[in-house]
């Protein structure tokens, strides 16, 4: 006489723990990037117009001295003052 275990019924594919473990990970991480686009839609930075910020007009003094430790210094006095500082 040989002891046989009864078989388990098979359980459908949506009852398989493994089943959402693979389907979970790759959907977390469409959902938290979908999040993230509405986020940075919502709350885009505004677009400044200043003329302090960059534009130049035809009356502007282009010969004034800058500080080069000023946050509006321009890129090429500031990158040279980076190279050699002065006191």
């Amino acid at each position: 006489m040989s002891a046989t275990l009864p078989s388990q019924p098979e359980r459908p594919w949506y009852r398989e723990p493994m089943v959402w473990m693979v389907i979970g990970g790759p959907l977390s991480v469409v959902i938290a990037s979908i999040a993230s686009a509405v986020v940075a839609w919502k709350h885009i930075d505004p677009v400044i117009l200043d003329p302090v910020q960059g534009r130049v007009h035809v009356q502007d003094d282009m010969s004034r001295t800058t500080d080069p430790k000023a946050p509006l210094a321009p890129a090429s006095r500031a990158r040279n003052h980076a190279a050699t500082p002065e006191s």
